[in-house]
């Protein structure tokens, strides 16, 4: 017991086969005592996006944090909220294996689903939305990639939309984005803080920085405030 214990604990992807032969155990044996004696069982690892750092971590903790505060300051504070994102859009929504499953007898036939072939259309969709709802959306045009140039006159027209079916946020909303390349572009950046005469900057370095600028008016040449909320998730925005 105790040398499968030691084995299992100086290489935990040991197979059942592999412990038999180095201890000259039977495998069922070495089965046995590893699931019913000590209790353990081989897990496989989960896939996540990326392992985070230490510092990554607490520097989404902190971001947390802020965003609490906010909300318990102000109730409504979501309801200014504006988030969006990019994504791949398809020709077909294949289901899961979990999804197409079925109940049958065991002497029925078991169902068939045709292998997932290639999708003749992508394209990619940018989307914004809030707590009531999508804001604006638009496809990318064949080709076109979302660059930092497209990306800021994706946001011109956002400004603009938010104006016409926001009208109760217009000058108070905020955008909510990811650290993506084009998103902290500094040409990107510029086009938000052409006009900004306040910044604010949390006592985390680089973790949320929120820019007070101008917002777009069709019907006056005045300005009203617009935030801009950018959540960096790391202090190198990476």
């Amino acid at each position: 017991m105790t040398k499968v214990r030691d084995l299992v604990r100086s290489d935990r992807r040991l197979t059942v086969r592999m412990i038999s032969s180095v201890l000259h155990f039977n495998r069922q044996t070495v089965h046995e005592m590893l699931t019913f004696e000590l209790g353990i069982q081989k897990i496989c690892a989960k896939l996540v996006p990326k392992i985070l750092t230490n510092e990554q971590r607490g520097n989404r903790r902190n971001g947390c944090l802020d965003l609490l505060e906010g909300i318990e300051s102000d109730k409504n504070f979501f309801r200014h909220v504006i988030t969006g994102d990019e994504t791949w859009i398809f020709e077909y929504d294949p289901d899961t294996k979990r999804q197409s499953s079925e109940w049958h007898t065991s002497k029925s036939p078991r169902p068939k689903k045709a292998r997932m072939s290639k999708s003749k259309i992508k394209t990619t969709l940018i989307c914004f939305f809030d707590s009531q709802g999508f804001v604006h959306k638009e496809f990318v045009p064949p080709g076109q990639t979302v660059n930092k140039q497209y990306y800021r006159e994706v946001l011109e027209r956002l400004r603009k939309r938010v104006h016409r079916v926001r009208p109760e946020i217009a000058d108070t909303w905020m955008l909510l984005h990811d650290n993506a390349p084009c998103h902290i572009a500094i040409f990107v950046n510029e086009f938000l803080a052409k006009k900004v005469f306040q910044w604010f900057r949390s006592h985390h370095t680089r973790l949320i920085g929120v820019r007070v600028t101008s917002s777009f008016s069709q019907n006056s040449n005045s300005t009203s405030n617009v935030v801009i909320l950018e959540l960096w998730t790391t202090s190198k925005r990476s």
